[in-house]
């Protein structure tokens, strides 16, 4: 595949729960191809560069996957607008949590009816769609008590200041 195709796979599969940037993954084809982990093909269409993963990059993944997980990262920024809400304008912090809860909204929806399509194909990808759902069901909850405690908490900072 091309750097452009392996995008476009990864944002349909484990680019759901593992962040991967475009930049990324160009940089990772070149460090993997001088390691011999994948070997380049000949230059197509606006010298798109195929890649093919060779035994010796079977191997090394088997071994990476296979190794214990380290601990989960979050990175979000909302979270860290939410940490420093009192810099924030009140009515803009309410308007950012009520449009990620609503493209969360939208991505439960997408995780369920991708759910119902991989009933019949339980294990790994069924087992990380579930997990989707169950995180962007709790997210939705802890969004709109976030979005709760704004909207009170902001009222009386409007009847205080007036407006």
């Amino acid at each position: 595949m091309t750097g452009w195709e392996l995008m476009a796979q990864i944002e349909v599969s484990v680019g759901k729960f593992w962040n991967v940037t475009r930049s990324q993954v160009y940089r990772e084809l070149g460090s993997l191809a001088a390691s011999g982990l994948v070997k380049a093909g000949d230059l197509g269409l606006r010298d798109s560069q195929p890649y093919e993963i060779t035994d010796k990059g079977r191997t090394a993944f088997k071994e990476w996957i296979n190794r214990e997980p380290g601990p989960d990262l979050i990175r979000s920024p909302l979270l860290l607008t939410v940490f420093f809400r009192h810099h924030v304008d009140p009515e803009k912090l309410q308007r950012y949590l009520t449009a990620h809860r609503l493209a969360h909204q939208t991505e439960l929806e997408q995780l369920e009816l991708l759910e119902t399509q991989l009933e019949d194909a339980p294990g790994g990808p069924l087992d990380t769609v579930r997990f989707g759902i169950a995180y962007e069901r709790s997210l939705l909850q802890l969004l709109e008590e976030m979005e709760n405690r704004s909207r009170t908490t902001e009222a009386p900072r409007r009847a205080a200041s007036g407006n």
